[in-house]
């Protein structure tokens, strides 16, 4: 597999390269230099999970790492089921893996393709997280030898138990509670990435949606979503994608790219919405992030949108063809209020899927909305909105009255660059 460097096209490289160094020069995204279409892509659809992600991976990644069938094996051990919600909606619960939400499956794929790249050589993850990847990312490469993981996240931004997933495991897993944004904690990790001597010294990758291990595994679900449709609904399908960083809506666009028929998409955020008005204006113009309810997606510069755009323009598409909406937070409890009362329990980011689908979906028409994450992790919100009392899964009440680890920082490079010299330079 070839990849190249968006912002420096004679920057190429295979996928273990592109994985083992995240980001290019200039800090650009790494992006397939061919995106084939599968052969008969309704025949896979009836393969198993991991059989047929072994096929769509392998479309991208040729000859390239020649375990990936037990690698898928290690890192996909859990169902995403797809719930019929209403007569033409369903849901895409991409919370059943260790950690309770969508990046599970990219977390643990890219600490499996890691591993086997690495060639023994000591890394470091560096990576910010907005809630969810954070823990996904830690339970991934949790004791995993020769690889230390350093998480960035804004202190008192994320909820409790978002926090406790992810801040209370110790050993190789470090975490820092910044004193700013989501954004704030992304500018520091890229900054690290502009620091060459640094990079070299302490291995620096990144696991956030910029690496494209994370976003090749994010596209096996949305074959998995359509494979669980009756057959005849198949056609004129919509997908509703809860947008932060925009790595999710990325793989969906790759998957239909591959040849999987998905009709439209629907760009949903709440209120931190820059790409909805740039959709609507045309102007870039990222605003101050708002926090919000549904705090996985409080972002106002998506990494992700460069290679959204890339892809378009590859594939000769219009962003046009994109439907969009943004949800404020009072819209998003009475969308909770809404879903809740259609019999389906939904957290503010899977809801605001579901509530931008409906607006958008028209006569004959089947919508699928991302379920990113359990109401679980989301539980003082969900129960003071709905009115519940939802349980805590076990992988969340057995850390919920643990200690949290984190050290707590301000915004500021000199302190995070010390702090690395200190605690992963080998």
């Amino acid at each position: 597999m070839q990849l190249y460097n968006i912002k420096d096209h004679s920057e190429v490289v295979d996928f273990a390269q592109a994985v083992r160094q995240g980001l290019g020069r200039q800090q650009g995204l790494f992006f397939p230099s061919e995106i084939k279409e599968i052969p008969d892509v309704d025949s896979i659809l009836d393969l198993p999970l991991v059989k047929r992600s072994e096929i769509v991976l392998r479309n991208f990644l040729g000859d390239e790492l020649p375990n990936l069938g037990e690698v898928l094996a290690r890192a996909f051990t859990f169902p995403a089921p797809l719930v019929k919600v209403s007569e033409n909606s369903y849901a895409l619960e991409l919370f059943h893996g260790p950690t309770l939400a969508f990046k599970d499956f990219g977390g643990r794929f890219m600490a499996q393709a890691l591993q086997a790249v690495s060639n023994g050589k000591h890394i470091t993850i560096l990576t910010a997280t907005s809630g969810d990847t954070g823990a996904a990312v830690a339970h991934a490469f949790y004791g995993l030898e020769n690889i230390d993981v350093v998480i960035l996240y804004p202190k008192g931004k994320i909820s409790n138990l978002q926090e406790k997933l992810f801040c209370t495991l110790g050993k190789n897993i470090r975490t820092i509670a910044v004193e700013g944004t989501f954004d704030d904690c992304q500018a520091l990790v890229k900054k690290a990435f502009d620091d060459q001597k640094l990079k070299e010294d302490i291995g620096l990758n990144s696991a956030n949606s910029i690496n494209i291990s994370r976003l090749l595994a994010q596209v096996c679900y949305y074959f998995e979503a359509v494979a669980q449709l009756p057959k005849d609904r198949r056609d004129n399908i919509v997908v509703s994608v809860p947008s932060g960083n925009f790595g999710d809506i990325t793989a969906g666009l790759l998957a239909k790219a591959c040849g999987l028929r998905i009709s439209r998409f629907v760009v949903a955020t709440n209120a931190n919405d820059t790409v909805p008005r740039y959709l609507a204006s045309g102007k870039w113009d990222p605003k101050e992030t708002i926090p919000t309810l549904s705090n996985a997606m409080d972002v106002s510069r998506p990494n992700n949108w460069p290679r959204v755009e890339e892809l378009f323009r590859v594939k000769g598409w219009d962003l046009k063809e994109l439907a969009y909406g943004a949800l404020d937070d009072s819209q998003t409890e009475e969308a909770m209020r809404k879903l809740h009362a259609a019999g389906y329990i939904g957290e503010p980011h899977g809801t605001i899927a579901w509530s931008l689908l409906q607006d958008n979906l028209k006569d004959g028409e089947t919508g699928i909305f991302l379920c990113t994450a359990a109401p679980a992790k989301f539980k003082e919100n969900v129960d003071r909105i709905l009115g519940t009392d939802i349980p805590l899964p076990a992988a969340l009440a057995e850390r919920a009255d643990m200690k949290v680890l984190s050290e707590t920082f301000k915004p500021d490079w000199d302190t995070l660059r010390d702090y690395l010299y200190r605690n992963v330079a080998k």
